[in-house]
């Protein structure tokens, strides 16, 4: 989907962040012949709870990774826009920002692009540009590497070009980018996440006016472990499946009377599906699942406020249950992932973010993570699939500037 390289590791250290910086803008002076303004660091993210309910006005709660897209960049006076990305063996791509529109490229190059388009459609004086990245986000795995790289992308320029922009304003604009620029019709949820999550905390986000508040979540302060297991299964949002689940969610509302499914409470759920009874079955599943999550994610709330984070385990399996069954985007690999966990005595399990492949999260105590992970892997191996890309969830800060 993106850039993104396929490194997976544990939180970098502030040398090895810096290190990178270092690389990337050294990477910069190598392809343009000159100084980086500045280098600029988003993550990727992984969702705890909350899923597709970000374009239904819901409530999602995802956290930063540590795996982050970064940006050198620099302004030009000449209306071009030339990025190019250190995980690709391609050159430099070259625009005119003043004949940016959705379709012109198809590539990667799309999503830096996307933002400037996006910004300039908003009426912000952005130039050209030079941008050069590097990511270690994992691609196709469901964690956001696109949003990253929109991110970091808005962030350099709103730095550069002295916008004033906040970070709400500049996650909604990324997301235009991928919208409108790139066709991907996705909520808000992973741009908030890169540009909004703080570390050591899970982003309690309400999509609907974009407050937010960031919940304390350090499960090895509980003794626990957040695994995000990688299936290697790509996923492409951009074939319809997304779309077509979007349209469905809207024609529930629609025949609901409200303007977005967050409207329905859930204590009123039973009677709003009798509602839809004539609306189509998979109009039906589609409502129940939504309703139902953000039900979840208040579950989720109220837990760890508690302190009671091992009680969460069985509310993430649940939805990847709802997932599977109702809003039916799971696959034969991410319900393995959740079955071995759970067999594996792990707390709880859910696919994350768009399915048909890409990633789940397990919560499991933190002397059973390595258990965990060799039960997976041997489901994997049993099953004839490649083997999964297994690695902690740390929760990490989100987008800033590095130099």
């Amino acid at each position: 989907m993106s850039a993104a390289g396929t490194h997976a590791g544990a939180a970098a250290a502030p040398e090895d962040e810096t290190r990178r910086a270092e690389a990337v803008a050294e990477g910069f002076r190598a392809l343009y012949g000159r100084d980086p303004e500045g280098v600029w660091a988003a993550p990727g993210r992984v969702n705890l709870i909350g899923e597709y309910t970000d374009f239904n006005d819901g409530f999602v709660m995802p956290l930063a990774l540590p795996h982050t897209a970064v940006a050198a960049v620099a302004r030009r006076d000449d209306g071009v826009l030339r990025v190019h990305s250190a995980d690709l063996p391609s050159p430099v791509t070259e625009l005119r920002v003043d004949e940016l529109t959705p379709g012109c490229d198809t590539s990667w190059a799309a999503y830096p692009a996307g933002v400037v388009y996006a910004l300039r459609t908003a009426g912000h004086a952005v130039g050209g540009a030079d941008l050069h990245l590097a990511s270690t986000v994992p691609t196709g795995a469901g964690l956001s590497s696109s949003a990253a790289l929109e991110v970091v992308t808005a962030l350099a320029l709103n730095d550069l070009y002295e916008l004033g922009l906040g970070r709400a304003e500049l996650a909604r604009l990324a997301q235009r980018a991928e919208n409108e620029f790139v066709g991907v019709p996705c909520g808000v949820m992973d741009q908030m996440a890169a540009a909004c999550c703080t570390e050591g905390h899970a982003l309690h986000l309400d999509t609907r006016d974009l407050s937010l508040r960031q919940v304390p979540f350090a499960p090895a302060d509980d003794g626990l472990a957040l695994l995000v297991v990688d299936t290697r299964v790509q996923h492409a949002l951009g074939d319809g499946a997304y779309a077509e689940r979007r349209a469905g969610c809207e024609e529930g509302a629609r025949r609901l009377g409200v303007s977005h499914l967050r409207d329905v409470p859930h204590a009123e759920l039973p009677a709003a599906l009798e509602r839809l009874s004539d609306a189509g079955e998979h109009v039906v599943r589609y409502v129940r699942h939504i309703v139902t999550d953000n039900h979840r994610v208040g579950e989720v709330i109220a837990l760890l406020d508690a302190g009671d984070v091992r009680a969460v385990g069985p509310v993430l399996t649940e939805g990847h249950h709802s997932l599977r069954d109702d809003l039916r985007v799971s696959c034969a690999e991410l319900d393995l992932v959740v079955e071995s966990a759970l067999a594996a005595g792990a707390l709880g399990a859910r696919m994350t973010g768009g399915g048909f492949g890409g990633s789940a999260v397990v919560l499991t105590e933190a002397d059973a993570a390595e258990r965990t992970g060799d039960a997976i892997r041997a489901a994997f191996a049993a099953a004839g699939h490649p083997e999964p890309r297994i690695f902690p969830a740390l929760p990490s800060a989100g987008a800033r500037r590095l130099s």
